[in-house]
């Protein structure tokens, strides 16, 4: 069994900063894509940003400039740097990875349990 755990969610001001960690655990082989997306209170859940384990990423518009994404392959890590933080980001942010156990099976579309970044004065 792969698990997939956030952390580092919290309540921060606008313009502030915020970073963001998601660590696999279980048996892994290897981790390809990952990424975090969000849910904001009534809505769908959307993406924010992506990596390949190559290093490839994908950004929102909406985070593009203030969001940074990045990965650990050693530590089976991805992390989400994020700046000048608006309201609007406000939301439960979930990281997700397609994971390859160390016994070869291949888990698609593991999610966290979620992380709550607030944004308010």
């Amino acid at each position: 069994q792969v698990q997939l755990v956030e952390s580092g969610g919290g309540l921060v001001q606008p313009g502030g900063s915020l970073s963001l960690s998601c660590a696999a655990s279980g048996s892994i082989f290897r981790i390809d894509s990952q990424g975090w997306y969000r849910q904001a209170p009534g809505k769908q859940r959307e993406l924010v940003a992506t990596i390949t384990n190559s290093g490839l990423t994908v950004y929102a518009d909406s985070v593009k400039g203030r969001f940074t994404i990045s990965r650990d392959n050693a530590k089976n890590t991805v992390s989400l740097q994020m700046n000048n933080l608006k309201p609007e980001d406000t939301a439960v942010y979930y990281c997700n990875g397609d994971i390859i156990s160390s016994r070869g099976r291949r888990y698609l579309e593991v999610w966290g349990q979620g992380t709550l970044v607030t944004v308010s004065s």
